[in-house]
């Protein structure tokens, strides 16, 4: 990736053709979901038969994407999107961004939310970027645009549409640095993860502390999580009450204390909720719902099948593999790596 800025215009060649726009995108968007109907089949478990088009995949080089219906409900309620900035002289990746959310399956019409939330979140953060800005802008526009997105959806609605966020860019910075700039709402979750190292105990966190901009060289990260779910179980976990183990069998695990939607406040995230982290590859960002991090959550149990193939390969296995576990959510898996 080119660690310029992104350019506001280009110049207009010497036989006075006009500008190039200031760069080109390519773009992978969720199909609308229409809303869910009577199950006409089930399996022998009674279970909705699974057809093609529970699972939408896009392979844009610089991020793989994948959302699967799962096995246990009848319509898939998460979404993702992804968008490769390109140079357009060169046509060489200048930021990587993704969105996934997964809508609140108690809320009415939670894929309308889901696919709200990421088609506007996309748009804003990367016309933040084509218009020159930094991904530090870039991300929380997106926030923003999606929060406001997913409110028009249920405005008028009591059981208001609702939705999870996290999105992220990835750009370069230096000749051997990458940024990765994360937002979330909710419990989606990002992940740093390192290939081709060892676990560190000492070094990877459980809860993640990230105020990594440093000057200087890139240093490679230990994989880790990059954003705090905003949850019933990290609550108890921050409160002290427990720890991540213990919080996640409590029954109200998985209840959310922020979301996008129209019965919350305009900005329901927290003051912290963007992070940057510097690091330099090998490795991949990742970007999932819970219906992933249910079955697989830690960073080095994660690294290893995220980085230990291409990653729309990667990106196949990891959903496959929510499935064997017995798939009772769905699940959205996207993944960018960073070279080493």
């Amino acid at each position: 990736m080119d660690p310029r800025p992104l350019p506001a215009e280009a110049a207009a060649d010497v036989a006075g053709t006009p500008p190039a726009p200031p760069a080109r995108r390519r773009v992978a968007l969720p199909p609308e979901n229409a809303p869910a109907g009577e199950v006409k089949a089930l399996d022998a478990e009674g279970n909705p038969v699974r057809t093609e088009a529970d699972r939408f995949a896009a392979d844009l080089g610089a991020v793989a994407v994948i959302t699967d219906r799962g096995i246990t409900h009848a319509r898939n309620d998460d979404a993702v999107s992804a968008a490769v900035v390109e140079d357009p002289a060169t046509g060489r990746p200048l930021a990587t961004v993704i969105v996934v959310s997964d809508g609140v399956s108690s809320s009415d019409d939670p894929q309308a939310a889901s696919g709200a939330a990421v088609r506007a979140g996309l748009e804003a953060t990367v016309a933040v970027l084509e218009a020159g800005g930094t991904a530090a802008d870039a991300v929380p526009a997106g926030l923003e645009a999606a929060a406001a997105a997913v409110r028009a959806v249920g405005a008028e609605v009591e059981n208001a549409p609702s939705c999870t966020f996290v999105s992220a860019v990835v750009h370069a910075d230096g000749p051997d640095g990458v940024l990765i700039t994360v937002a979330n709402v909710g419990d989606s979750r990002a992940y740093w993860l390192r290939a081709g190292a060892a676990p560190d105990s000492a070094s990877v966190a459980t809860q993640p502390e990230l105020s990594v901009v440093t000057e200087g060289a890139a240093v490679a990260v230990p994989s880790q999580r990059l954003t705090v779910d905003d949850s019933w179980a990290q609550a108890l976990v921050d409160a002290g009450a427990m720890d991540e183990q213990a919080a996640m069998r409590d029954p109200r695990a998985h209840t959310l204390l922020r979301w996008l939607g129209a019965d919350t406040s305009p900005k329901p995230w927290s003051d912290n909720c963007v992070r940057t982290l510097r690091t330099r590859g090998p490795g991949v960002l990742l970007l999932c719902s819970d219906g992933l991090w249910n079955y697989l959550s830690e960073p080095e149990a994660l690294a290893a099948p995220a980085t230990g193939a291409a990653p729309a390969d990667a990106a196949r296995e990891l959903v496959e593999f929510a499935l064997r576990c017995g798939g009772n959510d769905n699940i959205t898996v996207a993944l960018a790596p960073v070279a080493g």
